[in-house]
């Protein structure tokens, strides 16, 4: 018990992290209605960035600035296919992730990983100093939260939202849904890489396939945020924010059921699962909802 008590700051830390990154699935998934299979790739590349330029001996500032930019990159270039080349959403971000997988491999000199060491490096968080970890990604939290909730409060950000919305109306508005479409790619993507880039901050090396499965923990702090949240996170920030303390939902229950003795390898199956269940719980509610009034009907 005392064991699982102490792993909880740990869990925390990591669930704003990956939060960070729900921020980025939640922009293309609620508001651009579009599954964005590039994560997965650019979770990686921001990591992959991060620690190369760290260890090359530039500011930490500024490298996180050029993973954010690396991200906004991969995003574009999803964009662009699904706009551009006519390839569907889906297929558009998959190629992009294979992609990925190959140009991380050039930035890592073809190696599968690379230590970023707190001690020789002046980096922002490091699961040495969680509660620290805690108040940089909180931090972060906030800006981005923040910075978010201004822009899609602008003129362009209300475009994007009718984008997602109803591409069709939005078009007869006068609306380039085509470019409002790679904006959006390119904001997620950027996000995204930024939260990659803290993570491997925090856990002190950048992998290959530290991004694979990202989209499944990107949608479960999403979904599992609307379900506990939905009814009293009206504010478009508070949606936001609720997909960040989903991420931290989700590693705690993780956490919990990796203390139970759960095999680290089935860890993907039960993600799955999760974000199957989270998925479905509001179609049940509807159905059941749709019986109480036909039976009242009756």
């Amino acid at each position: 018990m005392l064991g699982l008590l102490s792993a909880m700051p740990g869990a925390v830390a990591q669930g704003i992290i990956w939060g960070i990154m729900a921020i980025g699935v939640y922009i293309t998934f609620r508001i651009l209605d579009v599954a964005d299979l590039t994560v997965d790739g650019t979770m990686a590349t921001g990591g992959a960035v991060l620690v190369v330029c760290v260890t090359s001996g530039m500011n930490i500032a500024l490298a996180m600035l050029v993973a954010f930019l690396a991200g906004c990159i991969a995003g574009l270039v999803t964009g662009l296919f699904n706009t551009k080349f006519g390839i569907p959403a889906i297929l558009a971000g998959i190629l992009t992730q294979l992609i990925l997988y190959s140009v991380n491999l050039h930035i890592m000199s073809q190696k599968a990983n690379l230590p970023l060491s707190v001690e020789k490096y002046n980096i922002l968080l490091s699961m040495r100093n969680i509660p620290g970890a805690i108040i940089v990604g909180g931090i972060f939290v906030v800006v981005i939260i923040a910075l978010l909730y201004w822009f899609f409060g602008t003129e362009l950000g209300h475009s994007l939202r009718s984008t997602g919305c109803n591409p069709n109306m939005a078009r007869a508005n006068g609306i380039n849904t085509d470019t409002n479409k790679i904006i959006g790619l390119v904001l997620s993507n950027g996000i995204v890489a930024l939260s990659g880039a803290m993570l491997s901050q925090y856990q002190g090396f950048c992998d290959i396939n530290m991004g694979r499965g990202a989209i499944v923990i990107g949608l479960a702090a999403v979904i599992i945020g609307e379900v506990v949240f939905g009814k009293i996170f009206k504010n478009f920030a508070l949606h936001l924010l609720a997909a960040v303390i989903g991420g931290i939902i989700y590693y705690i229950v993780i956490t919990l059921v990796l203390s139970m003795g759960l095999n680290a390898n089935d860890l993907k199956m039960f993600s799955a699962l999760v974000v199957a269940v989270f998925l479905a719980i509001p179609y049940w509610k509807r159905k059941l909802a749709e019986k109480s009034s036909s039976k009242e009907a009756v």
